[in-house]
């Protein structure tokens, strides 16, 4: 292996404890809801808890085509090392509330700086790695979250310990800054000599916005990057309240319950849906598409499954399955993109996406916390869950690649 084809995994390795950092930050409010809601008093109810947990994707969301903009215009590079050590400076802030007026103020600043990162960062995956490994790259970046996840469900049980729920954010913050500041000197963007960049003049904003929203495959995405991430943020933020109050199980093993087990299912997910990505598209242009189709099929009956478990062990087995699909679809999303835009809009592209999905998702966090105090079944909810990934399996068996982008500038591929 040369120096060049070394560097290019070096990148994905440097980007992964960030990207561990970014869910990290996230997750471990939603492990520790119990200590911070016992503490800061005046937060209230679940439907308040659910507001502040939306009203973090909505800023997050709405900053995210900003972000990705800005990362295709300028430097994706300064645009990843910026919002890690704004963040993190926000996670250490976050550490220090003392109301509820002052925790949804944190998490809102916290919406705006995490929202430059992630599409940056696949944007600078995929200009380095071509079709020939863009998935598993793609899939190890996300495998790093995964990571950050499942140790943010532990975080329960160290908001229990003699650190608390405080201290946890005060350490996380201070690493993320800490290593701000040699990942500045150690990532650089992709070279202008890279062919499989598009070198042309950089788009304006209305002109990004035009080529990307009269692309119907793009339009495609879209909603079938949505319609999944709306149950996946609800996992994330609320399942370790049900499984706690659901099974009578304390805060700490709910935390873990919640995390651990569909999250290194999701890793596994990764690296057999990015393997088998890469190697069915030198068979078959749609390779990426049906490798991600098969993952939506796994998340159908995993949301029945999760609704209607009648013990933790069952929940557990479902929440695999989820995991396993999620892995499948989430490694592909950045390379479909990919074969359906040029390179100079994928980060604004993955922005748009990320606009779209994570305002439903904040809905969603809001909406279930109502649904929630008014004493839905779980059935009901995780019923509708699993009718929108149906409705996705069809999504994106819909998109059409351009020959043009997967067998020139946008994947590498030679057609064989």
């Amino acid at each position: 292996m040369d120096k060049k084809s070394k560097y290019i995994w070096i990148v994905v390795v440097l980007l992964m404890p960030v990207a561990l950092l970014n869910y990290l930050d996230r997750q471990m409010l939603a492990a520790m809801k119990f200590s911070l809601m016992l503490d800061i008093t005046d937060i209230g109810s679940d439907a308040n808890w659910g507001r502040m947990l939306g009203q973090f994707k909505w800023v997050y969301a709405i900053f995210s085509p900003i972000g990705g903009y800005i990362a295709d215009r300028f430097s994706k590079r300064f645009t990843i090392c910026a919002s890690l050590f704004v963040w993190s400076a926000v996670t250490f802030a976050t550490g220090h509330i003392k109301s509820y007026e002052g925790l949804l103020w944190v998490r809102s600043l916290m919406g705006v700086s995490e929202a430059f990162y992630i599409p940056a960062a696949l944007a600078l995956i995929s200009d380095y790695h071509t079709g020939e490994t863009r998935s598993r790259a793609v899939g190890m970046h996300q495998m790093a979250i995964y990571l950050g996840v499942i140790i943010g469900g532990f975080s329960g049980y160290v908001a229990d310990s003699s650190i608390g729920w405080r201290g946890a954010f005060n350490i996380c913050g201070i690493v993320g800054i800490v290593y701000a500041i040699p990942l500045i000197f150690s990532i650089k963007d992709a070279p202008k000599n890279n062919n499989f960049i598009d070198r042309t003049a950089k788009p304006s904003v209305l002109n990004s916005l035009r080529s990307l929203l009269t692309n119907g495959s793009f339009i495609l995405l879209v909603l079938y990057f949505t319609l999944p991430a709306i149950a996946g943020w609800v996992v994330r933020d609320w399942m370790p309240a049900i499984l706690k109050e659901r099974y009578n199980i304390g805060q700490g093993k709910a935390g873990v319950s919640a995390t651990i087990y569909w999250q290194c299912a999701a890793i596994v997910g990764v690296i057999i849906g990015g393997w088998i990505a890469d190697k069915w598209m030198h068979r078959n242009i749609r390779g990426r598409i049906y490798v991600s189709a098969i993952g939506m099929s796994l998340i159908v009956p995993a949301m029945f499954g999760v609704g209607n478990a009648n013990t933790l062990a069952i929940a557990i087995v479902f929440l695999i399955i989820f995991g396993l699909g999620w892995g499948f679809f989430d490694c592909n999303n950045m390379p479909i993109l990919c074969q359906i835009v040029k390179s100079d809009l994928r980060a604004t592209g993955y922005g748009i996406m990320n606009f779209v999905s994570i305002s439903c998702g904040g809905a969603a966090d809001w909406m279930f916390g109502f649904l929630r105090d008014h004493n839905v079944p779980l059935n009901v909810t995780f019923g509708v869950f699993a009718t929108t990934a149906i409705i996705s399996v069809v999504l994106v068996l819909l998109i059409r690649p351009k020959p043009e982008l997967v067998y020139g500038k946008g994947e590498g591929i030679t057609k064989t």
